[in-house]
């Protein structure tokens, strides 16, 4: 029978327990997180951002119920979005609609699904409603377009056509593109 000095089985003991050590650290450790191409890096809920004109008053607020960002082309989700344009002397138009998605160099703004614009009434102001679909605003440009069906009504008159050009700030003025009809009461 072959003997083993008595350093030998201590080695192999002390390499045992190492590699036992070794073993259960490494087990513990959380593993690494690795995005996937295209998974989001952040998402918040019930959220509002307000950008400042240059007199320091609001200038645009977008808000929604969920917003996601995704890194790989810096794009935004949002669901359930409200922005809200400010005019110095006129009421602000609010729009809202059931999704949307803003480019990574926020120049544009996708409001998809039923899109609803609303503008209160004020002193030499009429109301205005307007109903859409899948609206993209230029927010810098304070600019908005459709290619669907609009229909506009403000107190007992009313419009519809196919397509629309919006600008929301002065000089405001709505562009109604094709197959304009409507209906206009004079006082």
């Amino acid at each position: 029978m072959i003997r083993f000095p008595g350093y030998l089985g201590v080695g192999g003991a002390l390499l045992l327990a190492a590699g036992t050590w070794w073993l259960a650290f490494e087990g513990a450790k959380e593993p690494e997180y690795e995005p996937q191409p295209d998974s989001p890096d952040f998402h918040l809920e019930r959220f509002t951002a307000t950008t400042m004109g240059r007199d320091g008053k609001p200038d645009k607020r977008l808000s929604a119920e969920r917003m996601v960002h995704y890194p790989a082309d810096d794009r935004t989700e949002l669901t359930q979005p409200r922005m809200t344009v400010f005019d110095e002397d006129r009421p602000p138009w609010h729009i809202r609609s059931e999704t949307g998605w803003v480019s990574g160099d926020r120049e544009i703004v996708l409001l998809n699904g039923e899109v609803k614009i609303d503008r209160s009434a004020a002193e030499g102001i009429r109301p205005l409603h307007l109903t859409t679909r899948n609206l993209r605003v230029q927010p810098e440009q304070n600019y908005a377009e459709t290619d669907e069906y609009v229909y506009a009504e403000s107190d007992d008159n009313w419009v519809e056509s196919i397509g629309m050009q919006a600008w929301l700030k002065k000089p405001m003025r709505i562009k109604l593109l094709a197959k304009v009809r409507g209906r206009y009461e004079v006082e």
